[in-house]
């Protein structure tokens, strides 16, 4: 005859598996989502810091005659000025096989460019913190390189911003719909646990116990279980990212654009939060759903 241990009013052996299996897998899920969530944050601050402070310089091909002559005369000018001004550090032309190589994403590895009308990219650093005039440096090129474009990026990022705060919005909500899916698995669990010992819990009540003990018994038990398969869950979802970080290694090649979906050792410590979670969820479920049910009953 199996006994529960001492201090136990619900046998964990008992009917457990099943919720910490459910628990184990929205762990799993949840810890996806908020480490989506991190890499969408680290991709952002990337493109703010790889796009602040610099300016791109677009000499386009003339729509009539021979591109070539007047590209480098419009570049070569497009330089003069970009380098007689204060607050730009530097400005470099880029070579035909950088500029092949940016479109390579859009068109792959193996295609022919060689007689596309690629423009001219000129990639200009500016000084930390500098104040560029924009609209009188644009007037500057068009005079002598009317077929320049400056882009200072703003657009850009701000369209990059918005997209990784999307993602993480996405994340949280998410987080929110798995929170909700797992505690109301533990209120049907807690609700069937005190149906299964209603006996047990007429008993303890009738010699005196307040519905506060008999809470108390149950909310240590879901507790325990969310911690282990919150745990469990949490731990798979950081071998997923640590995974995904020696696909490079393994031979494939990552997805152009996309960064990369591993977490740091540092943000993998993020993922703790999730079974700290799922006690908490655990706990003020089990304990709000159990004095709930003694109220109704007594």
């Amino acid at each position: 005859m199996n006994r529960a241990p001492q201090g136990r009013i619900l046998p964990r052996e008992a009917g457990a598996a099943p919720l910490e299996v459910v628990i184990a897998v929205m762990a799993f899920l949840a810890a996806l989502a908020l480490g989506a969530s991190l890499v969408a944050d680290r991709a952002a601050e990337s493109w703010r810091a790889g796009l602040s402070g610099r300016l791109t310089v677009q000499v386009l091909p003339p729509e009539h005659g021979s591109p070539e002559p007047a590209l480098t005369n419009e570049t070569s000018a497009a330089l003069d000025i970009l380098r007689a001004t204060s607050g730009i550090v530097r400005a470099n032309p880029l070579s035909q096989a950088d500029t092949e190589k940016l479109v390579e994403p859009w068109l792959g590895a193996g295609a022919v460019v060689g007689d596309l009308p690629l423009p001219r990219l000129i990639d200009v650093t500016l000084f930390p913190g500098a104040q560029i005039d924009l609209p009188a440096l644009t007037q500057k090129l068009a005079r002598v390189a009317p077929d320049s474009i400056l882009d200072d990026h703003t657009r850009w990022i701000a369209r990059l911003q918005r997209l990784a705060d999307a993602l993480v919005w996405c994340a949280y909500g998410i987080l929110a719909l798995i929170a909700l899916a797992t505690a109301s698995a533990v209120t049907f669990a807690t609700r069937a646990g005190l149906e299964a010992h209603h006996d047990i819990v007429a008993l303890l009540h009738q010699m005196g116990a307040q519905s506060g003990f008999i809470a108390r018994a149950f909310e240590w038990h879901y507790l325990i279980s969310a911690l282990a398969a919150g745990a469990a869950g949490s731990a798979g979802a950081a071998g997923l990212f640590v995974a995904a970080g020696g696909l490079e290694l393994a031979g494939i090649e990552p997805v152009p654009f996309l960064p990369p979906l591993t977490l740091h050792p540092m943000e993998l410590v993020w993922l703790i939060a999730v079974p700290l979670g799922a006690c908490a969820i655990a706990w003020a479920t089990a304990r709000l759903s159990v004095l709930a049910a003694l109220r109704r009953i007594y």
